[in-house]
């Protein structure tokens, strides 16, 4: 009778115990932490497997929302895979979460200048310079996006200091180059260039622009060397006008010509070489006396195919007005 009793207690004792409770329940075994997601999505990046890297970043972020690291890197991802539109989302999200996280400052200030919004870009470098000053690409890219939205001046510290933390850069140097010319510091300039061409291979970007500079410091004779490579490497419409422009100033008067033919050979609209050849043929004709009316015809048809193409040139509408008859 006793041992009946304690059995119906300990029926009692079980049946009071709440269903799902105790230690007759499964075990439930909880999924990755965002932590281990990240690491997940770190090594599928590694391995260039980048849309699942984004599917395991997503989890991260479901798991914990303000992991901004994990924010940052699906705005790298996305800025690669050319997604600025999402990569400033994430960027900005980063940025929000950690002010004083570099990173999420300054890819935010990469992919907002990206997609051309210049003046929102400027103020993300300007906040990942307050964390790192010395940093050398924010100094850089904060020049550039200054360069094409303020001008020059408000540009020229940053490109400066640029140079000072990488003195090896030719792009810091040539974009320093560049700012030069822009604010008629031409010798500046010039020097600068000179420093990027011994840094890089040669551009034709790079060796128009020195010898535009060249140009403006008249020193012709190499201006006209320095295109000479421009036109061997990369012949263009513009390369062979600025040619023509050289031979011109040193008075090669059928070289410029020809230049000038070439320019337009590869782009019959390039109407800098339409005014090129129709002002180096009315000196041909003034030269022989008036007397040659078919160089003069011809001139003023280039100097009218330029006005076509571009009107609003009154130095060119004069000489028609003049010699167009």
């Amino acid at each position: 009778m006793r041992r009946a009793l304690v059995a119906i207690a300990a029926l009692s004792v079980a049946l009071a115990i709440p269903s799902g409770c105790g230690i007759f329940k499964k075990r439930e075994v909880s999924g990755p932490t965002a932590e281990e997601y990240l690491v997940q999505a770190e090594q599928m990046t590694g391995d260039q497997r980048d849309d699942e890297a984004l599917a395991l970043l997503s989890r991260a972020i479901e798991e914990n929302p303000e992991l901004t690291v994990a924010h940052i890197q699906m705005g790298d991802i996305y800025r690669r895979q050319q997604n600025y539109v999402a990569a400033e989302r994430s960027f900005s999200i980063a940025a929000l979460q950690q002010p004083q996280n570099f990173d999420a400052q300054f890819g935010h200030g990469v992919v907002l200048q990206l997609l051309n919004r210049l003046a929102e870009s400027i103020r993300a470098y300007l906040r990942a310079l307050t964390v790192r000053p010395n940093d050398f690409e924010a100094n850089l890219n904060i020049s550039m996006a200054y360069r094409e939205l303020d001008g020059p001046r408000q540009a020229l510290a940053y490109a400066q200091r640029a140079v000072e933390l990488n003195p090896s850069s030719a792009e810091a140097r040539s974009n320093l180059a560049a700012i030069y010319s822009s604010l008629e510091r031409y010798e500046d300039a010039v020097r600068e260039y000179e420093s990027a061409a011994e840094l890089m291979t040669l551009t034709p970007e790079l060796l128009l622009n020195w010898a535009d500079a060249l140009g403006k410091l008249e020193r012709y004779e190499e201006m006209a060397n320095t295109l000479d490579t421009v036109v061997r490497i990369a012949p263009s419409a513009s390369g062979f006008e600025r040619a023509g422009f050289a031979a011109f100033k040193l008075g090669d008067y059928q070289r410029a010509i020809a230049s000038f033919r070439q320019s337009l050979e590869l782009d019959n609209r390039y109407y800098p070489a339409h005014n090129g050849l129709g002002v180096c043929l009315l000196n041909e004709w003034l030269l022989s006396g008036r007397a040659r009316e078919g160089v003069r015809a011809e001139a003023i048809s280039h100097l009218r195919q330029s006005l076509r193409v571009n009107p609003n040139q009154s130095r060119i509408v004069e000489l028609v007005s003049r010699y167009g008859r």
